[in-house]
């Protein structure tokens, strides 16, 4: 049995939906997700409202719809972007992280509404946990690959490339400080050392962190170049991480 092709119908709705959402990520670059509004969107596309709530019922489910969609998007680059880069960690972690700040420069509005300030109102639901998971699952992936590769955790006294000792200013606060990544990763087969996980959120957040004060504009007075400085973060996270990034395998380097 075979399945049936969509009708005109289901087609010309399909067509409709998506320019109701190209519409609303034009918005959110031009005023921000705080202000997005069904009316305003609908004007856009040359609809009545009343004819939009048809696909979209309220405020909420379309911003459900936005955040879904970019999260996915930005998830696919990512995962395109590592899977390009070959084996090596090094590599597909540089691979990964520009191919991040490469979609974020493009879509500064989605961005926005992905890691900018909580839209006033609104909680997003369950569904958008496992679209928002795919990038940071891949760059989670990389570092255990590393691991892997290195068969033990990086070492070195000092503290460079990845020492496995935790601070000593912070005795005994890694495992309740990541009791929830712990169990989220190991519903996904993934497992990390704790040490390597910490290292791992602070490498995450540091990316998007960079990112995000480059779109916001915090970097003026600081950073002359947003695509070099954001390749010098990477480099040494990844030492951080105990391993070397490399930059000769991975996709050129991002013009703005």
């Amino acid at each position: 049995m075979t399945d049936r092709a969509p009708t005109a119908r289901a087609l010309a709705r399909e067509a409709v939906h998506a320019g109701i959402l190209a519409a609303a990520r034009a918005r959110l670059t031009e005023e921000g997700p705080s202000q997005l509004s069904l009316r305003a969107v609908a004007r856009d596309v040359g609809m009545v409202s009343s004819a939009v709530y048809r696909y979209f019922p309220s405020r909420d489910d379309l911003l459900t719809a936005l955040l879904v969609a970019d999260y996915d998007e930005l998830g696919a680059a990512v995962e395109a972007a590592d899977a390009a880069a070959g084996p090596a960690p090094g590599a597909r972690w540089v691979a990964a992280c520009r191919a991040v700040r490469t979609w974020s420069v493009a879509h500064p509005g989605d961005f926005a509404l992905l890691f900018g300030s909580p839209v006033p109102g609104y909680a997003a639901p369950s569904e958008t946990v496992e679209p928002a998971s795919r990038t940071t699952l891949t760059l989670v992936r990389v570092v255990a690959d590393a691991t892997a590769e290195r068969g033990r955790v990086p070492v070195d006294a000092d503290g460079r490339r990845g020492s496995p000792h935790a601070p000593t200013a912070a005795p005994g606060m890694v495992a309740p400080a990541v009791a929830d990544a712990v169990a989220s990763l190991r519903a996904l087969g993934v497992e990390l050392p704790e040490e390597v996980l910490v290292r791992t959120l602070m490498a995450w957040t540091t990316v998007f962190g960079t990112v995000s004060f480059e779109l916001f504009g915090h970097f003026v007075g600081s950073v002359s170049d947003g695509a070099l400085y954001f390749d010098e973060v990477v480099a040494r996270l990844a030492d951080d991480l105990g391993f070397a990034a490399d930059f000769g395998l991975g996709p050129a380097r991002p013009s703005d």
